[in-house]
């Protein structure tokens, strides 16, 4: 069991929640970038840099990912990938993606893509806020008790 984060758009305060869960929890967290990433030193935190171009964070965590594994990511495509490998996946928002939702989110992806590239739609979410981060807070928490209960 380990926790694999798309590390390039992660925010930070997100990864700050995810270092301070592995030392807690005593969990390898590993972080995915095309670029280095600061963490604090632990034993449970690594960094993985892989080189720049498109979604080659995400390959590099779909071949490394193994079932029971929880991935943190905006990319919904990684995410049913990872989904239909046997992992959990989490968005920075706190939103599970499961083999229930998944064929529905990327529908919705595929579509707003299709209106930005149209000009129907412009801009991006809205900035992380407070409840946000505590629902992300709270998802990895319930997970983790999920996990260790497991292991007992």
């Amino acid at each position: 069991m380990a926790i694999w984060v798309d590390a390039d758009a992660c925010p930070v305060v997100i990864k700050e929640i995810l270092c301070r869960a592995a030392d807690r929890w005593k969990i390898n967290v590993t972080f995915v970038a095309n670029q280095p990433i600061k963490v604090p030193p632990s034993p449970f935190i690594k960094t993985r840099q892989v080189l720049q171009g498109f979604d080659v964070a995400d390959n590099e965590i779909a071949a490394a990912v193994s079932a029971g594994d929880l991935v943190i990511t905006q990319d919904i495509p990684l995410a049913a990938e990872v989904v239909e490998k046997g992992a959990d996946a989490l968005s920075p928002r706190g939103q599970p993606f499961t083999p229930e939702n998944i064929r529905q989110r990327l529908a919705m992806r595929n579509f707003m893509e299709e209106m930005r590239s149209a000009g129907q739609v412009t801009g991006g979410p809205p900035a992380l806020g407070q409840a946000d981060r505590k629902q992300f807070a709270d998802q990895l928490d319930r997970w983790l008790q999920k996990q260790a209960r497991r292991q007992s």
